[in-house]
């Protein structure tokens, strides 16, 4: 077998940008072929299909973004590190110009679409996979807010909440297009789990 005739880390970077831009089924091998400067058959041969590809694709992108979460949870008092979750995950999706959205929502979104056009259970299966992880990294911080006292609720439920927000923020991002009422959701919730600053 040939040695494969191009960067995968970079194919796969370029791929998940042309997949969250325009979602799977806006996006044909063909465009990621000229966007990655690869030959198309050089795709097929790689990954086998679309869909596999985007799964690739999408398994890095999970991984960087679940270290970044790890970051941002790792340090600074329970309030900060919520808060930088949310700073965060708001960013994620208002990243881009115009906004790309939530990756994940967005795959959702295409599962169960017309037949051999949208997304499998198996991408199902990692959309739900990278929403359990980030709750097990929120529940983790908050079990850790809780032995220093400063949280004294259940922290699996709090996180489950908390993650659940996240989702919501998403699609009223791709509805209304208002930074700032996210980042108002985002402090209300934290002040819900926690109580009001200074009280």
């Amino acid at each position: 077998m040939r040695p494969r005739e191009f960067d995968h880390d970079e194919v796969l970077r370029v791929a998940f940008e042309q997949f969250w831009c325009k979602g799977v089924r806006g996006t044909s091998l063909s465009d990621i072929a000229r966007e990655a400067a690869v030959q198309r058959g050089s795709l097929y041969n790689a990954f086998g299909s679309k869909e596999a590809l985007f799964l690739a694709a999408y398994e890095r992108y999970a991984g960087e973004y679940l270290g970044a979460i790890q970051k941002v949870l790792g340090s600074g008092s329970l309030r900060k590190r919520l808060t930088a979750f949310f700073d965060l995950t708001i960013k994620n999706f208002r990243s881009g110009s115009p906004p790309r959205g939530c990756p994940t929502t967005r795959g959702l979104m295409e599962l169960g679409s017309a037949e051999g056009e949208g997304l499998d259970e198996n991408a199902r299966q990692a959309f739900a996979d990278l929403v359990s992880r980030i709750t097990d990294l929120v529940q983790g911080a908050l079990s850790e807010g809780a032995a220093r006292g400063e949280f004294d609720g259940a922290p699996e439920i709090a996180a489950l909440h908390i993650v659940t927000v996240t989702r919501g923020l998403a699609v009223l991002e791709r509805a209304f297009d208002d930074e700032a009422q996210l980042r108002k959701i985002a402090a209300h919730t934290i002040n819900l789990v926690l109580g009001k600053e200074g009280r």
